[in-house]
């Protein structure tokens, strides 16, 4: 029988009061009572959002951002060549959890979904009734996303979950929280531009205004770190408390996916790291691109520095979570794979990630994979993809690899390391989703070579070569000169635009 008593069942449910469980979880609950248990090692996903792997001294940066990912990689595999399908979350999430790049799964702007019939082609589909699926996205952009995969998921936990205040009403109706997000949380009662509301609006922002301003800041000179464009407001010690409650309280044979918000801005650090970096590290000076914002370097400079304390209160709080995860044995019975759904960037007059640019802050992120009872380091630098991750999750547990899946399991967990691989980036939030992608960014990585082409702006179209091998930074641009691979890169991604483009061009 099921390790997991009526009583332990009880008590995770109730000491989860924030969060919001799916109806089939009942369900579920009363089947592991009656039938006996194939215990498979559990799968936990955690995503930060906006992790650049540029920023972090476990990939080289020379601000201390990340001991605790640096413990956690000592037992773990690590990917030093890995990118994200998208700059933003709505289609690097879409691809991490189907498998499919953004040309295919259409998640692309802002407002954007999963096209309806590639709905069912999701990472919790795959696993199925043998496995306890369980997803948080705190970020509400990635539980559009999550939402759609509702039919998938026994437990669904409300992006609010382990907040200090939450505001949020989709998690209200169970079924279709993601047409209440649209409606309600997105339109009526939007935080950051004129509600629709005119009267419901500024009363939510009242009652926002009184909860927030109660919460306890002293250790938080910035402020409390909240979501933005929703109202939820949230301490990272109490996130990262919740998770590991949740992580260690799992049934076995459960697949996890945990989307926190940090370290995606506003960068609202502790009084333990605030001011940390006020150092003599000044980033290389880039080039304005013709596409950014314009900002200039100083302002980047400042903005950067506070990621960077961001991203240390968080990977504080990490090492927090590891060391409860290492005391309760869970390492020992499942996989635990730590990544991010795009990076940020502070270059070339531009912030963040709201950028139709793809150079490599933007878009490579972390991952790192620990197997059960993994005790040493592997190191892999063949680029990866996001796409990856589903095919991988897949081939390590023994499930067949659906052919829609894009990804190519990953090196080092039963894949081969692949230099000639082309992967690829999309950036298409201006482009309808119904329509060929003529307003678009793209990027193709090939072994040390990666090519950006920018078409359908106000701009004429235009390409650029790096060899990040020997030009990390991506200040050598190589077309003027374009070698003869540089060629064949050209002429391989334009054919595979081409090719994408097909059925929405017949239209």
């Amino acid at each position: 029988m099921s390790n997991l008593n009526r009583r332990d069942f009880l008590k995770l449910a109730g000491a989860a009061v924030p969060v919001m469980l799916a109806p089939g979880v009942v369900a579920w609950a009363e089947r592991t009572f009656r039938q006996e248990n194939v215990e498979r090692p559990n799968i936990i996903i955690l995503v930060f959002d906006a992790m650049s792997a540029r920023n972090l001294s476990l990939y080289g940066y020379p601000r201390s951002t990340s001991p605790n990912l640096e413990r956690f990689a000592e037992r773990a595999t690590v990917y030093h060549s890995h990118y994200a399908s998208g700059n933003y979350t709505i289609p690097g999430v879409a691809s991490l959890l189907t498998g499919t790049y953004p040309w295919t799964h259409r998640a692309i702007n802002h407002s954007g979904v999963i096209r309806r019939d590639r709905v069912e082609d999701n990472l919790f589909r795959q696993f199925g009734n043998d496995y306890h699926r369980l997803a948080f996205a705190q970020n509400t952009w990635a539980n559009f996303i999550v939402t759609q995969f509702r039919k998938d998921i026994e437990t669904l936990l409300s992006s609010g979950a382990f907040s200090e205040v939450d505001l949020i009403l989709n998690s209200h109706f169970p079924n279709d929280q993601n047409m209440a997000a649209r409606a309600l949380d997105d339109f009526v009662f939007k935080m950051n531009e004129t509600p629709a509301s005119m009267m419901l609006g500024p009363l939510q922002r009242l009652i926002d205004y009184r909860k927030s301003a109660q919460i306890p800041s002293a250790d938080y000179p910035k402020g409390i770190p909240d979501t933005v464009e929703y109202p939820v407001h949230f301490r990272l010690e109490e996130l990262f408390a919740g998770l590991g409650s949740l992580v260690t309280g799992l049934p076995a044979s459960s697949l996890a996916y945990l989307h926190v918000y940090p370290p995606h801005g506003p960068y609202r650090t502790n009084a333990n790291f605030f001011k940390k970096f006020n150092d003599d590290y000044r980033p290389l000076k880039k080039p304005i691109h013709r596409l950014s914002e314009g900002l200039s370097n100083a302002e980047l400079t400042s903005q950067r520095r506070s990621y960077d304390e961001y991203i240390a209160a968080t990977d504080s709080e990490f090492g927090k979570l590891l060391d409860l995860l290492e005391d309760s044995g869970v390492f020992e019975s499942s996989y635990v794979i730590v990544t991010s759904d795009h990076g940020e960037m502070f270059e070339r007059g531009e912030k963040a990630h709201t950028t139709p640019l793809l150079y490599d802050p933007v878009v490579h992120v972390p991952l790192m994979v620990s197997t059960p009872g993994q005790v040493s380091r592997r190191d892999i630098h063949a680029p990866t993809n996001a796409v990856d991750l589903l095919p991988t999750l897949l081939n390590l547990t023994g499930k067949p690899i659906p052919s829609w899946a894009e990804g190519n399991v990953l090196p080092g967990l039963g894949g081969e390391e692949d230099y000639e691989r082309s992967t690829y980036v999309v950036e298409a939030k201006l482009n309808s989703a119904f329509a060929p992608l003529k307003k678009a960014s793209f990027a193709m990585r090939q072994g040390c070579h990666k090519l950006i082409y920018y078409t359908g702006y106000e701009t004429e179209d235009s390409f650029e070569l790096y060899d990040l091998e020997s030009d990390i930074e991506e200040m050598n641009d190589l077309v003027p000169s374009l070698p003869a691979f540089g060629k064949r890169m050209k002429e391989e991604l334009l054919d595979k635009i081409s090719e994408v483009n097909a059925p929405y061009t017949k239209r």
